[in-house]
């Protein structure tokens, strides 16, 4: 059974270019997600929300990979973030900040394996398994490029996105960001995120 890596299959979609703002169509994809609001520094939801995303998410690959159907790399914590008042971004004030943290899955899970995978955590007592859902995501035409190096460094490569899709169109949709590096082992200055932003 070959191992699937969705990254290096979708290459054009998580593995952009530092240096070259690309304009990318990305279609539907099927996802594990989980809402929440707060700093995500400081909010105990929103680590019990990447838990479960990961719990569960590495529950239905050695269910499948068991099952002899399919074997895949666990795609990274990807995560859409807003506010009610958007100037909440421009003030970084973090603890109005809302957001959903997703998992991408490969074609072939579907509703029973996650529900399954679900059922088969629920002696864990993870706190926001219950708010996790299983649901189609289709951002369509977006611009991206990568950040490398820790969040609060992100200003100026979000400026240089926004300026690239004001010249050709107008931003929508939700800011969208893939988290590439494990922050408990990476050194900031390493961290690679992509950026994301739906246009218009």
């Amino acid at each position: 059974m070959d191992k699937i890596d969705l990254k290096r299959q979708l290459k054009h979609l998580y593995q952009p270019s530092a240096k070259t703002i690309a304009e990318v169509d990305v279609p539907a994809f099927n996802f594990l997600m989980i809402d929440g609001a707060g700093n995500p520094n400081t909010s105990q939801d929103y680590k019990d929300a990447v838990e479960a995303l990961f719990s569960v998410a590495y529950s239905i690959k050695f269910a499948l990979k068991k099952g002899g159907r399919m074997d895949y790399a666990v795609m990274p914590l990807e995560g859409l973030w807003w506010a009610d008042d958007m100037a909440a971004f421009q003030r970084d004030e973090k603890q109005h900040w809302l957001w959903t943290m997703m998992i991408m899955q490969p074609q072939g899970v579907c509703a029973q394996d996650v529900e399954s995978a679900i059922t088969s955590l629920q002696k864990k007592s993870l706190a926001s398994l219950s708010k996790l859902r299983f649901e189609t995501f289709h951002e369509g035409r977006c611009a991206q490029l990568l950040h490398v190096g820790p969040f609060a460094d992100e200003g100026p490569a979000i400026e240089r996105l926004h300026a690239f899709i004001g010249e050709r169109s107008a931003l929508r949709g939700k800011h969208h960001e893939i988290y590439l590096s494990d922050i408990r082992r990476a050194a900031p200055e390493k961290w690679k995120t992509i950026i994301r932003q739906p246009m218009q």
